[in-house]
């Protein structure tokens, strides 16, 4: 498997922007007079500061690459003034936000220095026994060379963790190539090693390597953030604060982390002051610097994979699909690819390319060097993404927690206004009213994506704010349309814009999924594109509710054999978007939606679902999703998605690897997640045990809601089955169920209480009183 060489990176993805070639100024002026600028510019002290750009002096790879790790940087530290070059750097090439996600241990959220240069060392998370965070070991000087402490150690470690870790990966491959590798610092010295441990040549700084030229790949540590930081736990800086989570300090004072940025600009500068105009600088915060995890810096110059520049603006990669978003170990198949090496299968990063241009990235003049210009717009809004996946972090648990508590008092309210006849017809009103805003919250939280609530003075009363508005809006469509006196019309409504709106998603890019409370966090690097468990499951269930909605206003129009094949037809789409490379990308998901799906059109049908219908729809659906990974697999090795990955793990023989993690991490969600599996109970025991009994009302709200829309019991019973497949089948355990519900039972509560209001009722009229007797009196 070659390294991926197409200009696009993932086609099947979303558009990213065109790549914009460099402008070429072309002086006029004559050739004595260049020459004499050079001269003058080569005996200046820091003339690399002022120029803080790679030099490309022709098309095609680069003869040398150079990674600069630079731990804990972060895009709010960069400023035209306090680190001019990082800002010209950023200004010169590609920039994108950084996830670091490694291989911590249990429960520890945040990446520490040592397992971010191993997993740039490898292209694959790695990490160590240590539960706390401590420095890069210093090597052992041997000659010009230098070997890692404890290196054997490290790699025995990192072989017994489900992601097993080739440790030394990138410097070996240099080397097997005939190159020649350097690194400067203790922490490059990690990431430089070769699978023994070993640099070929050692130095503290790259002042101390010398000329670069001899070199392939340099790599050098701009350590001074993560010192700062961990000196904090030795007591150095006296403040006095305590320590953070697991042990390690706190972030550093801002005035301490001004002074480490300002060390970390002038190694840069030190760099650019020494690097040959063939290179490629790639410049990475490899991991975080507090007790807080971080979206960092990362940079591209020079040279891309193709032989182009990279442009000006932002930087994607076919593994997050993301503009402006890369990884890790994309940045270790990105080094690789550079030189021209084949990229081992244990690699499982993507290269850098260019993502959207800078705004006004080609505008003539445009330089990069005002705060205002097309640099500052990028580090703005790097930094802005960094705030929104920090907030989302904080605000998640709050969230879900709130969210648990108001949703099971919403039950025990509407049971006692259903099953005793509190509040009488008025409170049914306001039951069917807050059913549908609730069944609206789950789309909510993906649409609240486009209000940047992130930004609001106080996070948590901005996302509140922002997911109860937007669903009050969608249930207010859905309550005052011509539909709402359909006993399935508001909650075929709120179902229907569920489903679009994450097919629609998914179909564009899945940024609505980025950074949502029910999505997915670019820092956790879980997942960065398609369908996460989370959406699938609120997908699925709006799907199948949907079409249920659908079927019935076709049956009550006498155009009932129309209702099979248009919800056949679409239930289709849905399936196939969410098994899709280019879309969903969903292993686990297609077998359950299919299954779900194909209840439900058995039922809708009037058929019997038999055990040997469902094993083989089940069947069907498995080898639905096998055909689409083979196909992946297919595809060139820069191109696929973990569809095409698990298909090559299992022809390597390490899916059971794969499968044993996914099933640990299904069951912790299950067993440690409470809140949401009590959440699941009340609402099963809500909508069996009060919705499916006689009420005050008469008789059952589901039997009547039945009678008066029989498609909804066929949806109903097709999500039910569809999220229980789905807990099943992924890592994400009784989330699925959890959320399917949030959507299937208060829509469902929507329609039982139109029912209600509906049908006359059946309750028993008072019995009479007792009649006398007409024996005679006794004697």
């Amino acid at each position: 498997m070659g390294p991926a060489r197409e200009r696009g990176g993932d086609r099947t993805g979303p558009a990213r922007g065109r790549r914009t070639p460099h402008r070429t100024v072309h002086s006029r002026r004559p050739l004595l007079a260049l020459l004499l600028l050079a001269a003058v510019l080569a005996v200046l002290p820091g003339a690399g500061t002022a120029g803080a750009s790679v030099r490309v002096t022709g098309g095609g790879p680069p003869a040398r690459v150079v990674v600069v790790g630079a731990p804990g940087l972060l895009w709010s530290d960069l400023d035209p003034v306090r680190t001019p070059n990082l800002w010209r750097l950023t200004g010169s090439g590609g920039a994108a936000s950084l996830s670091t996600r490694a291989n911590p241990p249990r429960g520890r959220g945040f990446i520490c220095p040592v397992e971010g240069w191993l997993t740039a060392s490898a292209g694959q998370r790695a990490g160590t026994s240590a539960p706390g965070c401590s420095p890069p070991p210093v090597p052992q000087v041997s000659g010009e060379g230098a070997s890692v402490p404890g290196w054997a150690e490290l790699v025995a470690f990192n072989a017994d963790t489900s992601y097993k870790p080739v440790l030394g990966q990138l410097g070996q491959l240099v080397a097997d190539a005939g190159g020649k590798v350097a690194a400067a610092g203790p922490g490059a010295a990690l990431g430089a090693a070769d699978k023994s441990g070993k640099v070929a040549v050692y130095a503290e700084t790259v002042e101390q390597l010398g000329e670069l030229t001899p070199y392939r790949l340099v790599v050098i540590e701009a350590g001074d953030l993560t010192r700062a930081w961990l000196k904090r736990g030795a007591g150095d800086d006296g403040d006095g604060d305590g320590d953070g989570d697991h042990g390690v300090p706190a972030a550093p004072a801002d005035g301490v982390r001004r002074e480490a940025v300002a060390g970390i600009d002038r190694q840069v500068g030190a760099v650019l002051d020494r690097l040959p105009p063939d290179s490629t600088l790639l410049l990475g915060g490899l991991s975080d610097a507090s007790d807080v995890a971080h979206l960092h810096v990362a940079i591209a110059s020079g040279p891309s994979p193709d032989g182009s520049p990279y442009p000006r603006g932002y930087l994607t990669a076919a593994s997050t699909r993301q503009n402006g978003l890369v990884t890790t170990t994309d940045l270790t198949a990105t080094a690789i690819a550079l030189l021209g090496l084949e990229t081992p299968k244990t690699v499982v990063g993507r290269p850098w390319t260019g993502g959207d241009p800078a705004p006004d990235a080609g505008a003539a003049g445009g330089d990069g060097d005002a705060p205002g210009d097309a640099t500052g717009a990028v580090v703005a809004d790097l930094a802005r993404e960094n705030l929104a996946s920090r907030v989302v972090n904080r605000v998640r648990g709050p969230f879900f927690g709130g969210f648990v508590a108001v949703q099971i008092l919403f039950y025990l309210l509407a049971a006692a206004a259903i099953r005793r006849g509190w509040g009488g017809a008025r409170a049914l009103a306001a039951v069917r009213a807050v059913a549908a805003v609730s069944g609206s919250i789950a789309v909510a939280t993906f649409l609240a994506q486009l209000v940047p609530w992130w930004a609001f003075p106080v996070p948590m009363a901005g996302v509140v704010l922002t997911i109860l508005g937007i669903a009050c809006a969608v249930a207010a469509l859905a309550l005052a349309g011509p539909w709402r006196s359909h006993v399935l019309g508001p909650p075929a409504v709120v179902a229907g814009i569920t489903s679009l709106t994450l097919l629609a998603d998914v179909m564009t890019g899945s940024t609505l999924q980025v950074n949502a409370v029910t999505g997915y966090e670019p820092v956790a690097g879980g997942r960065f594109y398609g369908f996460g468990n989370i959406a699938f499951a609120v997908y699925s269930a709006g799907t199948i509710l949907a079409l249920a909605g659908v079927a019935q206003w076709l049956t009550s129009r006498g155009r009932r054999g129309l209702a099979l094949p248009v919800c056949a037809l679409y239930g289709g789409l849905a399936v196939f978007a969410d098994g899709w490379p280019g879309w969903g990308a969903d292993f686990g998901g297609v077998p359950a939606f299919l299954t779900g799906l194909a209840v439900f059109l058995i039922l809708l049908s009037g058929r019997r679902v038999s055990a040997v219908r469902l094993g083989l729809v089940g069947l069907a659906g498995i080898g639905l999703i096998t055909a689409i990974a083979v196909a992946d697999r297919l595809r060139p090795a820069g191109q696929r998605t973990h569809l095409g990955a698990f298909v090559q793990q299992v022809l390597d023989g390490e899916a059971g690897t794969v499968i044993a993690r996914k099933f640990t991490a299904m069951v912790g969600v299950t067993v440690g997640n409470w809140s949401l599996t009590l959440l699941t109970l009340v609402a099963l025991a809500f909508l069996f045990l009060v919705l499916d009994r006689p009420s005050r009302w008469g008789a059952p709200a589901l039997g009547r809601a039945y009678a008066l829309a029989p498609a909804l019991r066929a949806g109903l019973i097709g999500a039910l089955t569809c999220a229980l497949i789905g807990f099943l089948m992924n890592d994400s355990g009784i989330a699925i169920p959890a959320m399917a519900l949030t959507v299937a039972v208060p829509l469902t509560l929507a329609a039982c209480v139109r029912a209600l209001r509906l049908a006359p009722p059946t309750t028993a009229e008072r019995p009479s009183e007792p009649a006398g007797t007409t024996a005679p009196p006794a004697a």
